[in-house]
């Protein structure tokens, strides 16, 4: 796959798009056929590399069942899979996730939306993804998150639920961090789910990363500029 292909899906994914079709109804009596999933794996791939499914391939895949690729349907799909690479799914990771889902046809996945987007309401499955989703988005030859991609990633899972997200990433915008790491990306989760707004609640001297210390020492600072302006 060329650099330019990866580039083109990297500038697709990072746009924020919800949208999907109607599902049409599915006959649950037709029984799961994992070389049925196979055929249909194979329509996204191409002879030179007939057990990946690509860039190129992702992209049709998407059209085909309706969301666009930087739906979170497609991270907790990817999740299912256990994919190790955004962009990708390896023929093994297309039938555990297909395998465990039950589905071997679009009209069966676009049946399961509804269940996929339901896990993430499981606070404990949810933490699940969320910390699958950093290993997933970043690049394999970095052990940290550049910029770009986490708040891309943040917005996807935290933007409608964490009312400090807008303010959070304002703080990362104009902040000196070019990367995230992992303890970073987990404790941000942690302080969405316990900090109050008000920020009451958050403990100086707790085990916090120094760039949620900093945070909130910037909001807190910002707030006060605005009350007295």
């Amino acid at each position: 796959m060329s650099s330019n292909d990866d580039e083109r899906y990297t500038s697709k994914r990072l746009r924020n798009l919800n949208g999907s079709r109607r599902v049409p109804k599915v006959d649950e009596t037709q029984s799961f056929s994992q070389k049925r999933s196979l055929t249909w794996f194979r329509e996204y791939t191409t002879p030179d590399d007939p057990d990946t499914l690509g860039p190129e391939g992702m992209e049709k895949f998407c059209e085909d069942i309706g969301v666009e690729p930087e739906n979170i349907v497609m991270l907790v799909l990817a999740y299912k899979m256990q994919a190790r690479q955004m962009g990708f799914f390896t023929k093994e990771e297309w039938l555990r996730g297909f395998g465990d889902l039950q589905c071997d046809s679009i009209q069966k996945l676009q049946y399961r939306f509804d269940y996929l987007r339901g896990l993430l309401n499981d606070q404990n499955t949810f933490k699940a993804i969320y910390r699958y989703a950093y290993d997933f988005a970043r690049d394999k030859d970095q052990r940290s998150m550049d910029m770009e991609t986490a708040k891309a990633m943040l917005q996807l899972l935290l933007g409608k639920h964490w009312p400090l997200y807008t303010q959070f990433s304002q703080f990362l915008d104009q902040s000196k961090y070019k990367v995230i790491n992992k303890d970073q990306w987990c404790n941000i989760l942690e302080f969405s789910r316990t900090i109050y707004n008000d920020l009451s609640n958050y403990d100086v001297d707790g085990a916090w990363p120094v760039m949620l210390d900093e945070f909130v020492e910037w909001l807190k600072a910002s707030r006060a500029k605005t009350n007295t302006s």
